[in-house]
């Protein structure tokens, strides 16, 4: 039996520090794990730049507040939740994630925890476990279940890599170009092809 494990911000919702780089106007916080692939590097870039700029949780809650799930993100999800189970396995933060989850009508999600002091400021962050992603595939594998994974980031390999089948939805070129044997789709369209494909040999 096949469980999806899928990545949040770039497959199903929109990169939350882009939109909040947008909003501050601070480009820094654009760099995401599409960019940056050790993520320890990435989160301490990004807490830097918080505490520099004195901003709290509650104003990266409020953009994220006015986001909207991908463009058929919601029916791509409900459709495949029907075929099968789904879980997503994201590095989003749990203070981060229950207004898209609401708006994805609740999938399951595995993801980390922000640190917040009682001035509302984000004083660290907390892995739910290192390279988790992969971790929870191998857990899945070890219930007796084959895995199809699907990412689009540096953080999204590992998991992909030790899923039984793994595709790559609208990753930047480095990526593809870092990895030419995964296969690649552009649309939610594309995307449900293939994963039906792969469902189809359970």
């Amino acid at each position: 039996m096949y469980i999806v494990c899928l990545d949040l911000e770039g497959v199903l919702i929109p990169e939350i520090w882009i939109n909040f780089a947008q909003a501050t106007g601070i480009e820094e916080l654009r760099l995401t794990t599409r960019d940056i692939p050790d993520y320890d590097v990435l989160m301490k870039k990004r807490l830097g730049i918080l505490a520099a700029h004195n901003l709290k949780l509650g104003d990266i809650q409020k953009v994220i507040g006015s986001m909207d799930p991908l463009e058929g993100a919601r029916e791509f999800l409900d459709d495949l939740r029907s075929r099968t189970q789904v879980v997503i396995l994201s590095d989003t933060f749990t203070q981060f994630a229950r207004p898209m989850m609401e708006k994805l009508a609740w999938p399951t999600l595995f993801c980390n925890s922000l640190v917040v002091d009682d001035q509302d400021r984000v004083a660290d962050y907390r892995l739910r476990q290192k390279d988790g992603k992969r971790k929870a595939v191998e857990g899945f594998q070890s219930m007796g279940f084959r895995v199809i994974a699907a990412g689009d980031s540096y953080n999204d390999l590992t998991m992909i890599r030790q899923a039984e089948k793994g595709i790559l939805f609208c990753p930047p070129d480095n990526i593809v170009n870092e990895n030419p044997d995964l296969p690649v789709a552009r649309t939610y369209g594309q995307f449900k092809e293939h994963l039906l494909r792969q469902l189809a040999e359970d």
